[in-house]
């Protein structure tokens, strides 16, 4: 069996609000806590597994619930009024396009700088550097020498800087 929830809509949308608002709600609040609140039952529509016979109370318990999470992420969220000079006066951290496309490229030079290295000084500057591998576990995983595989990240990091060297002149 399922509800009528457009009729359910019409009866009790306003009477939710009315509810919401009575809690210490604003109405815009109020009124978008109303339809989450109605989303949340269209979830429930048609289980099997439903609680309440009556779509009703599970509809006013859901909107008390979202009031609950409403009024627990107000106290956590710090809120600030900013004129729009202010607003845009925060400056943008996010790199720009130029940025981007340099790294990239950097990236790329990077990808092919390793491509060229023998097996093993690859393989030894990728478990130290990017698998987070101290010198000691990589030495241990390839059976080199301490000494042996930092002379071989060394040269990886050698041959990098010089392939992106080359690159910016």
């Amino acid at each position: 069996m399922s509800w009528d929830l457009n009729g359910l809509f019409r009866r009790h949308a306003k009477e939710v609000v009315r509810f919401l608002c009575r809690r210490g709600m604003n109405r815009e609040a109020a009124h978008d806590l109303t339809q989450d609140a109605f989303v949340r039952l269209l979830a429930y529509n048609g289980r099997s597994d439903r609680s309440a016979g009556n779509p009703r109370a599970l509809l006013f318990h859901v909107a008390r619930n979202l009031s609950i999470d409403f009024y627990r992420r107000e106290r956590l969220v710090q809120y600030a009024d900013l004129t729009d000079e202010e607003f845009f006066a925060i400056p943008d951290l996010s790199p720009s396009v130029e940025t981007i496309v340099y790294d990239q490229q950097r990236l790329a030079i990077t990808a092919a700088a390793l491509a060229e290295l023998p097996e093993r000084t690859r393989l030894a500057f990728e478990l130290h550097r990017l698998g987070d591998m101290t010198i000691n576990e990589v030495a241990e995983q390839l059976e080199l020498s301490s000494t042996r595989t930092w002379t071989l990240i060394r040269e990886a990091y050698h041959h990098i800087r010089q392939r992106l060297q080359a690159a910016a002149d």
